[in-house]
């Protein structure tokens, strides 16, 4: 068996992502073996003992409940992005007030035109079970819609309709009112609710991400974050 970078092993174990690991040694706290390791680039074999010791800062991971207008990263200039919005004025029920000091990634992103639950963290952990290659972790999303629904097209929705020249994989798509589906997807494709009703002839009116994994937007009040649980994730 081929020797493996350990930034690479300590990633695929869901210690932390590659960068993370990167950090990590660069401050000392990686150990092969029980001795430290030096530099970058360093290999092990998957069998090694490989360890990170040490403290190290509790990564915050919260839940926002995103408005229209405002988009999840990478703003153009004149809009305002989900980080800005994480203030100790707009904590939820906080009892400390207490806003996460350091930065916070996107898990997921949401379209300046949708609204709900938009998770943000400081832990590859979290991000790659969410939006990972491999992550089955379900999406679920209220889509209101204007256009004639058909029962034909509520099977397309489902499964057989392809972005980009590839499938989609399987979706559990249901009529909730006359004008409004409920989608659980395990996918995240740009624009895919969106793109996705387009190919069968529907015009998307409002989008609403409520549920990501078992993580409820519930009674978040619109423009709210608040922080997730260990326990929670």
């Amino acid at each position: 068996m081929e020797p493996i970078r350990i930034s690479k092993i300590l990633a695929k174990r869901g210690v932390c992502s590659r960068r993370e690991a990167e950090t990590l040694i660069d401050e000392g706290k990686v150990y092969l073996n029980g001795k430290p390791v030096l530099q970058q680039g360093m290999k092990a074999l998957p069998s090694d003992t490989i360890e990170v010791r040490g403290e190290t800062e509790e990564k915050a991971t919260i839940m926002f409940h995103k408005p229209v207008g405002i988009v999840s990263n990478l703003p153009e200039k004149g809009y305002t992005e989900a980080s800005e919005c994480i203030t100790s004025e707009t904590q939820w029920k906080g009892k400390s007030k207490r806003v996460p000091t350091g930065q916070l990634n996107v898990v997921g992103r949401l379209d300046i035109n949708s609204k709900g639950l938009l998770l943000l963290t400081q832990d590859g952990r979290v991000a790659k079970k969410v939006i990972g290659p491999d992550s089955d972790v379900e999406k679920e999303y209220i889509v209101y819609f204007s256009g004639d629904l058909t029962s034909d097209i509520l099977a397309l929705l489902r499964y057989g309709l392809k972005l980009d020249g590839k499938p989609l994989k399987r979706a559990v798509v249901e009529q909730t009112q006359k004008n409004a589906l409920r989608f659980v997807l395990k996918e995240g494709k740009k624009r895919q609710l969106r793109r996705m009703c387009d190919l069968v002839g529907l015009k998307v009116t409002g989008l609403k991400r409520v549920r990501v994994g078992k993580l409820q937007l519930d009674d978040l009040p619109l423009g709210m974050w608040r922080y997730v649980s260990p326990d929670e994730i």
